[in-house]
């Protein structure tokens, strides 16, 4: 699987771990910067790189790596097509890929560890959509506004 990287300062030392485990575990990671620790860099110059390479390239993922993950996610967010979810645990990073069919992973590097946060990118990673009528019918409704701007119709009143 290919998986794009970007962060910045505050995930650059989680990036880097990141890119080495998916190496390591057969994955084909694409490290979108930045490419050397800068204190003062902004996240939406890689970030929004690496979500954007998710799209473009059918059937990667992507993983986006802040401080609390927070900004990461909200920045890629704005990439068309993109479905970004923040993980705190294991399982809402399994439910981010079972539910929500996410291709963008948002890490918060100062939130917890490094064993907790390769954790949640290997279930992410792993877990595949599950493809059930309600959650296809939910993300085709968020695509239909994406792609029109008009909001989902509301149903009869009961």
């Amino acid at each position: 699987m290919r998986v794009y990287l970007g962060s910045d300062h505050a995930g650059f030392e989680l990036k880097n771990r990141l890119v080495a485990w998916l190496s390591e575990a057969g994955h084909e990671p694409v490290d979108c910067g930045p490419p050397v620790y800068q204190e003062d860099d902004d996240y939406p110059l890689y970030v929004m790189r690496a979500a954007d390479g998710a799209v473009k390239d059918p059937g990667s993922l992507g993983i986006v790596i802040g401080g609390s993950g927070n900004g990461e996610q909200i920045a890629s967010n704005k990439i068309p097509g993109v479905r970004a979810a923040l993980a705190w645990t294991v399982e809402t990073a399994q439910l981010a890929r079972q539910h929500n069919d996410a291709n963008v992973l948002s890490l918060g590097a100062r939130m917890y560890s490094i064993d907790d946060a390769l954790a949640f990118a290997k279930v992410f990673v792993e877990t595949p959509f599950s493809g059930a009528e309600r959650h296809a019918r939910r993300l085709a409704e968020v695509a239909e506004y994406e792609k029109t701007g008009q909001l989902p119709p509301l149903p009869p009143a009961p």
